[in-house]
């Protein structure tokens, strides 16, 4: 049997995985041959309805409302959509294949045999909310050098290189290579991943009153080990419960109180200059607080070559969004940025292509949005830090003083 198909019967069902590169002609064949084979009474797709939604509509990134995006706090989760759909495009170019392919020949190939196909992934968003939110600082900025990288990658990727991802030893190093560098956000978008996967194909054979016996599953090639795991501790009791899969982690207390705790420090140098070296101190302070924080993020603004009133936003947001919580100064600098140099229909159909370089980046109206997004809220972090310092050292030398 093929290292891309197993066959496993379990309680009376017979569950055929068929895995996929995701971005192989090969893979669109052996989908459409396995299915045809088999005769299953159901076909499940590595899929959720919202992404089968854009392969249907492949025009879908021409109706993106930027602004309402970065007000939801949405501008990570869309800058690695896009990042990872060039990347997949880029991948099945040599081939001519096009991402998702061996999915769409699964959901045609059952209709037309007159097979329900069932959509079994979890939806993308969260997937990738749970991925930022339980990885910690450090994983988070590994994850962001990951996606650059790839979005940056110009290697071409031969057609035999793509056919080995289907193996199983290419896909254990992978997998191993992830787990080792980024062990929390290899658990979310793997391991979480295949529990999921495995429960809602368990389900699509207990449909229509159970009367199903045989699902054939397309799956991206390394899933099938923690898939084929976790079938089988199905089958000797594990709940098929994914509820709590589906939700996003609330903060831990310490990061919440760490969300009001640097707002709360910084206000309270900022008081303590007063007090300890005076009216002048306190408003020197102040004025490097606003020095400090806006400038610097006028500079990143200044780096994503953004629209001058965005510039403007930037430093005469910063120091005030700094201190609350609620709102940081890129979704301000990204929507001016955005009102002002207002992204086309042709920006919306080239973004695919313009992700993956960097002049892409200053060049695309949508990705120069949130070029300035991201850096200008970079610019701000780390003007809020040295600000921050330059007030620890400046108390800790008036304190100094006032003993010597």
């Amino acid at each position: 049997m093929s290292q891309t198909k197993k066959i496993v019967e379990l309680c009376g069902k017979t569950f055929v995985l068929i895995g996929t590169a995701h971005v192989s002609k090969e893979s669109v064949d052996d989908v459409v041959r396995g299915i045809r084979e088999e005769m299953p009474d159901c076909v499940a797709i590595e899929l959720d309805e919202e992404r089968l939604s854009s392969l249907d509509d492949e025009n879908g990134w021409k109706d993106i409302d930027i602004v309402k995006v970065l007000k939801d706090g949405n501008g990570f989760l869309l800058l690695a959509n896009l990042i990872m759909a060039s990347f997949q495009r880029r991948m099945g170019a040599p081939s001519g294949t096009r991402p998702g392919d061996e999915m769409r020949a699964g959901i045609r190939t059952a209709s037309e045999m007159g097979v329900p196909s069932v959509m079994v992934d979890r939806p993308i968003k969260t997937t990738l909310r749970r991925a930022w939110a339980t990885a910690p600082a450090g994983s988070r900025m590994k994850l962001l050098a990951v996606l650059l990288s790839s979005a940056f990658d110009t290697n071409e990727v031969s057609t035999g290189e793509i056919e080995a991802l289907k193996n199983s030893s290419e896909m254990d190093n992978m997998m191993g290579e992830v787990s080792e560098a980024l062990p929390s956000v290899k658990k979310v978008l793997i391991d979480e991943r295949d529990e999921y996967l495995a429960a809602k194909i368990w389900e699509s054979v207990s449909g229509e009153n159970g009367s199903r016996n045989k699902v054939v599953a397309v799956l991206g090639a390394g899933h099938l080990p923690g898939v084929e795991r976790r079938l089988s501790e199905i089958a000797g009791g594990y709940s098929t419960d994914v509820s709590g899969l589906c939700s996003v982690p609330e903060k831990k207390r310490s990061a919440r109180v760490a969300k009001w705790l640097v707002p709360a420090l910084i206000v309270a140098l900022i008081v303590s200059g007063f007090f300890i070296g005076g009216k002048k101190a306190g408003i020197d302070s102040i004025v490097k607080w606003f020095v400090c924080n806006g400038v610097l993020a006028g500079v990143g603004a200044v780096a994503a070559l953004a629209h001058p009133l965005a510039i403007l936003v930037s430093v005469v947001g910063a120091p005030f969004t700094s201190l609350c919580p609620f709102i940081g100064v890129g979704m301000l600098s990204g929507a001016a940025q955005a009102f002002f140099c207002k992204p086309k229909v042709a920006d919306m159909e080239a973004v695919l292509d313009d992700v993956s370089s960097v002049r892409g980046f200053y060049k695309n109206r949508l990705l120069r949005v949130l070029l300035v997004f991201f850096l200008s809220s970079l610019g701000s972090s780390v003007g809020t830090f040295v600000a921050g310092s330059q007030f620890v050292v400046g108390i800790t030398q008036a304190v100094s003083g006032l003993f010597s």
